[in-house]
């Protein structure tokens, strides 16, 4: 699967962005999708995954009730609605996807990867 993210950006802490995620290649509405994070310095770590057959999302707890992640297999497209921003939200934003992800899932899960966007918060 190949992966194009976008609509990141610089906004204020309390506003919001939504991240998309275009996928081409492999079957999209197959495989597992994820949201992960890098901030300069530190890991990458996991946002938001969206399973297959029918199992619960996860969300790490940092994002939850703040961050909510969404697909559309018609359009091959995977979003991340991004609300009261923090600036702790500052990071490179990466799609992932795989056919199988374990749970709770983690960067070794995933083997395709986009090129990020980033997100600022001030």
């Amino acid at each position: 699967v190949q992966l194009v993210e976008s609509g990141g950006g610089s906004v204020q802490a309390g506003g919001s962005l939504n991240l998309s995620c275009a996928a081409s290649g492999d079957t999209y509405s197959g495989n597992c999708m994820g949201w992960f994070r890098q901030a300069p310095g530190r890991e990458r770590e996991v946002v938001a995954v969206l399973y297959t057959g029918g199992i619960r999302p996860y969300y790490a707890d940092s994002v939850k009730d703040r961050f909510s992640a969404s697909r559309d297999n018609d359009k091959n497209t995977f979003y991340l609605q991004m609300n009261s921003l923090k600036p702790e939200d500052t990071a490179m934003y990466y799609c992932a996807a795989n056919r199988v992800v374990g749970f709770p899932p983690g960067t070794a899960d995933f083997k395709s990867w986009g090129q990020g966007t980033q997100v600022t918060v001030s």
